[in-house]
């Protein structure tokens, strides 16, 4: 048995928010545990050598919308986390031999998009431009605790005038926001409530720039370019600065699990203990009713550990209904909880190369890391190709032709991989978790195949070139990090599931109805994305309280 041990507060999941969460308390005075159910830290941002020299990040995989505040206030940077910029981010091959890189530099975007439309050309600037302009007004939404604005029944929750007021407060400044768009104000709630495919559509004329942009609405998400809700995911291409300008997107060096490392450098530092290899058997409670607070856990080993916080980085669901019995919720509380969506159709494919990927539409010299290798790399030339592979899911099977978002990082970061080696990670749509027929641990290495053949279409060196492959189910994601479904965003981020509406209406703010537990991971305001908000966020609202 584990040694027990008594603190101010304890946090469930070693991941990046967890982190940041506990980071921020003991920065505030407070004696903190972090919990850890494997034996590496950072949730779906780690890195794990998975072959002799190769540092593979193997599940999330670039990083842009962590929190300049948060790197600042927890010295990341004097802890060794660099990001490296990704200059071109993006790259698009066609079956006709054409292709698409976009990126940064002056000028690029321009010459590469008139090869295709002139006419879309000139629109790319003003689309992003007006991208730009929305994102400006949601940034400082993220930053802070939503709101609880409906008026739900008093014998829900009571809410304090303190709290009144500061919601108040954020939903007048959401209002100012939203004012200085003006005209732009409907093309707004388009962005954060409607479809990409209709957005695309109006704006631009040729299918590679369509294509290449709505691959990014879905990717992570169990939609289709044409359901609402998808093209909130787009405002994503140009938000954060994690990679030293806006909207532009970086690999960590040393692997995404360098960021966790950083933070738990600085965490030791603030005096947190991090346990790994401990798993959370339950939240441990005292007192009943509305009298009913958390006071500690029992790790599966059956040691106890006791504080008056206990806060959760992990889904609703373990939180709600695997670590604590149903006597400890209200009953309306623990029904919203289990309506929440965890739909994912997602698959993570880890490759090492003996070389890069030659592509057909942009051929390179053997072994050679051109710039078409720097950023993400799509293979979905077109949208009604996103929508048959959609299609394919929503019947309960993988996509027949399935999309990949390809990344490579060694071209630019050569502390993860032998000499002249690569790392390739593809990211896949679509990969139901819930299969019509058969199960994920029966076909996922015939689906992996099926995901290197259609990649070896555009990149026919590719299969040759491999020595070493994970492959990442939507079941195996469940169950490597506990995440409920294999979604990634810890319950999808719809619009019935953001904001004020996250976890579930009437608790946006990190409490729950036990007092003394709080959530602060993605399954909170403002959800999924390595940013460190849900972590930040939560640390002051726990704070708040002077529990």
């Amino acid at each position: 048995m584990s040694k027990g041990g008594s603190y101010d507060a304890i946090v469930i999941g070693g991941g990046h928010n967890g982190l940041v969460c506990a980071a921020y308390m003991a920065k505030a005075g407070k004696r903190v545990c972090v919990l850890e159910r494997r034996h590496v830290l950072g949730g779906c941002a780690t890195t794990e050598e998975l072959w002799p020299g190769y540092k593979v990040s193997t599940a999330a995989y670039v990083i842009s919308l962590l929190l300049p505040q948060i790197v600042k206030d927890l010295k990341l940077k004097e802890n060794g986390l660099a990001v490296l910029p990704r200059t071109p981010s993006s790259f698009t091959p066609l079956p006709d031999g054409r292709s698409l890189l976009m990126g940064p530099e002056a000028g690029l975007n321009h010459r590469e998009i008139s090869q295709f439309s002139t006419k879309d050309a000139e629109a790319f600037p003003k689309y992003e431009s007006l991208l730009e302009r929305v994102a400006d007004v949601l940034e400082p939404v993220l930053s802070e605790a939503a709101p609880d604005p409906l008026p739900l029944p008093a014998s829900w929750r009571r809410i304090g005038w303190g709290k009144k007021l500061r919601d108040t407060r954020k939903l007048w400044a959401m209002h100012r926001a939203m004012k200085r768009l003006g005209a732009d104000q409907p093309a707004a709630v388009e962005l954060l409530t409607g479809a990409a495919r209709p957005i695309l559509e109006r704006h631009f004329e040729s299918e590679v720039l369509k294509a290449t942009l709505a691959t990014d609405a879905i990717i992570g998400a169990f939609l289709s370019i044409s359901s609402p809700g998808s093209a909130y995911v787009l405002l994503h291409h140009v938000m954060g600065e994690a990679g030293g300008a806006r909207g532009v997107w970086g690999y960590v060096r040393g692997g995404m699990g360098a960021l966790s490392t950083a933070l738990a450098k600085t965490c030791e530092q603030l005096g947190v203990e991090i346990r790994r290899e401990a798993p959370v058997r339950a939240i441990n409670t005292a007192a009943a009713g509305s009298s009913a607070r958390a006071t500690g856990v029992t790790l599966e080993d059956g040691s106890l550990l006791e504080a008056p916080i206990v806060a959760s980085s992990v889904d609703a669901h373990l939180t709600f209904e695997r670590f604590l019995e149903p006597s400890a919720l209200p009953d309306e509380f623990r029904s919203a909880v289990a309506n929440i969506d965890y739909a994912s159709a997602s698959m993570k494919i880890n490759l090492a190369l003996a070389e890069p990927p030659n592509w057909s539409a942009r051929p390179s010299k053997p072994g050679e890391v051109a710039p078409q290798h720097h950023g993400t790399m799509h293979v979905g030339p077109s949208l009604d190709y996103l929508e048959r592979a959609y299609e394919d899911a929503r019947a309960g099977r993988p996509a027949e032709e399935p999309i990949l978002e390809a990344t490579m990082a060694t071209s630019v970061d050569d502390t993860i991989a032998p000499p002249g080696k690569h790392i390739l990670s593809m990211f896949v749509q679509y990969a139901p978790f819930n299969l019509k027929e058969g199960s994920w641990d029966d076909i996922k290495e015939d689906f992996a195949d099926r995901c290197v053949a259609k990649l070896a279409e555009y990149a026919p060196n590719v299969p040759a070139a491999i020595e070493h492959r994970q492959v990442l189910s939507p079941l195996d994601l469940e169950r490597v990090y506990g995440i409920t479904g294999g979604n990634i965003m810890q319950g999808a981020m719809n619009a019935n599931q953001l904001y004020c509406f996250r976890p579930v209406a009437g608790w946006a703010d990190h409490r729950t109805p036990l007092k003394g537990l709080y959530l602060c991971g993605a399954a909170s305001h403002p959800g999924g994305g390595v940013m460190g908000a849900c972590g930040k966020n939560a640390a002051t609202e726990i704070l708040r309280d002077r529990l």
